[in-house]
């Protein structure tokens, strides 16, 4: 298993662990890397609609291990997320640093993202779906506590079509780095509890 203490200084570093095929972890610092600044969030008119129509229900560390397990059987290329990563960011979950946002209709699990926190910055790892735009939901709903919190940097990894349309954009990995190290600096907390409502 991946030390907690690994896990947090590769991300301070800019590093984040992927599982190959093999089982193999190998370790990633794209450049450039895709980024959700904040302050230019935008939502989609379709995402506003399903906010404003209230039939999500939005959590936050409730099912933190289901979130992973969802996330890594959502993936229809193989995953990345295999059973030493499930239990590395498990005991990284229980050590406050790494959380979920869950979102529930019906009393099902419908959709949701994970990932870590470090002072104010969030590195979002995966996020799946069961329910149309479930996972966006999770998204709004994460950028709105970040937000609230004060937090300096939503790292994404990677660029995709519906982040870009959200605002998500890509810069030089020395930027990242510069913008990881004051983000890190920042007093702020994703979460005052283990479990937390959005």
């Amino acid at each position: 298993m991946l030390s907690p203490s690994l896990l947090v200084a590769a991300y301070q570093a800019g590093y984040f662990p992927m599982a190959m095929d093999d089982g193999e972890i190998r370790w990633y610092s794209p450049d450039p890397r895709g980024v959700l600044p904040l302050d230019r969030f935008h939502a989609p008119r379709r995402l506003l609609r399903t906010v404003r129509s209230r039939r999500f229900e939005i959590s936050v560390d409730r099912a933190f291990r289901d979130v992973m397990e969802a996330c890594a059987a959502d993936r229809e290329d193989g995953t990345w997320i295999n059973r030493e990563i499930l239990d590395s960011y498990g005991a990284l979950h229980e050590q406050g640093l790494a959380h979920s946002v869950e979102v529930w209709t019906g009393g099902e699990l419908a959709g949701g993202l994970y990932g870590v926190s470090l002072g104010g910055a969030f590195f979002g790892e995966s996020m799946f779906h069961r329910v149309s735009d479930a996972s966006k939901m999770a998204l709004w709903a994460l950028v709105e506590r970040l937000s609230s919190r004060g937090f300096g940097l939503l790292d994404i990894q990677w660029l995709t079509p519906f982040l870009a349309s959200c605002g998500a954009v890509e810069i030089p990995r020395d930027q990242y780095l510069d913008t990881l190290g004051a983000a890190l600096d920042i007093d702020t907390r994703f979460s005052a509890s283990g479990l937390d409502q959005a």
